[in-house]
């Protein structure tokens, strides 16, 4: 398998992971401070991926090397995951999977600004797209529910949050210095921790650990271990192969794969109309893996 096919490979798994946490953190988004459990899930996620790493690849000496790469990697994501939950106490969450269908074409935006990364036309096609069916099966067909949709508070804290995930894919590739991606994952991981923990201290001394709902603890071992943890080393493994708008189109899977867990915790199953939107989403994800010259105007040749 090629790098670029183990990195489309890579996020094809992401964008089934990250679903779960918009139906997993919509039902514990108003039983737990924002700033406790996402200091929590960079915590468990911080001593997974560190025993992995460990196992692995092992923990140098040479990536600790300019720390301050990870504070800012670290305080983008973690910015993404508190303004997710912030977001998520009044955005339903098929508004914050709308907001989050912005993200690829910001990362685009991102990739040039940082990397020069450039957008093609078959690429701006696919993200069209890719971007078309998402909100098709977000709005589950249905034309009246799209001219109902109202921005609110929650939809534009989380938009905020979208723009910190989308700097946040080509900068990976910016500062990244040659470590493995689970060694780079871990520094930002500790990173990201440490800052939340120095910024909702007060909400993390607050919140009563011992008794808080099992579902509770149910979603925060899930966006630990699955959401945050494989994530992170998913979308860096991907971004040292793919150009920025490329891991980012995958987001617009997003929203078959949220649809396809709530049916498994119980939810109506759309109609047959809403799998079109899906079937435009896979368009766009097959017109992304086909190849093409490589752009020039970046000092860094960025393989399609």
């Amino acid at each position: 398998m090629s790098p670029q096919a183990q990195g489309h490979l890579a996020m094809l798994v992401f964008s089934a992971l990250v679903a779960g946490s918009f139906s997993l953190g919509s039902l514990i988004a108003n039983q737990i401070a924002p700033e406790a459990i996402t200091a929590a899930r960079f915590l468990i996620a911080s001593v997974v991926i560190g025993v992995a790493a460990l196992l692995t690849t092992g923990l140098s000496r040479s990536a600790a090397q300019a720390p301050w790469r990870y504070l800012v990697l670290g305080g983008l994501f973690a910015s993404y995951f508190v303004l997710m939950f912030h977001g998520l106490k009044t955005a339903p969450p098929v508004s914050a999977a709308a907001v989050f269908t912005l993200t690829p074409v910001m990362s685009a935006v991102a990739g040039w600004v940082l990397l020069r990364q450039v957008t093609t036309p078959r690429m701006a096609f696919a993200l069209s797209v890719g971007a078309v069916g998402a909100l098709w099966v977000i709005f589950r067909a249905d034309w009246r529910a799209f001219m109902a949709f109202e921005i609110g508070g929650g939809e534009i804290i989380y938009f905020w949050g979208c723009l910190a995930h989308a700097i946040y894919t080509p900068m990976v590739r910016k500062l990244n210095r040659g470590e493995p991606a689970v060694v780079f994952t871990f520094g930002t991981l500790v990173a990201g921790c440490v800052l939340l923990t120095l910024y909702g201290w007060a909400e993390i001394r607050a919140t009563n650990w011992a008794n808080l709902p099992l579902i509770v603890w149910v979603g925060l071992l899930y966006v630990s271990i699955f959401a945050t943890a494989a994530s992170f080393v998913l979308v860096q493994f991907a971004t040292l192969r793919l150009p920025s708008a490329k891991v980012m189109a995958y987001t617009y899977l997003t929203p078959s794969w949220v649809i396809l867990w709530e049916v498994a915790l119980g939810q109506k199953p759309p109609g047959l109309l809403v799998f079109v939107g899906a079937i435009l989403t896979v368009v766009a994800l097959v017109l992304l893996l086909k190849v093409e010259g490589q752009p020039r105007a970046s000092s860094k040749p960025v393989p399609e």
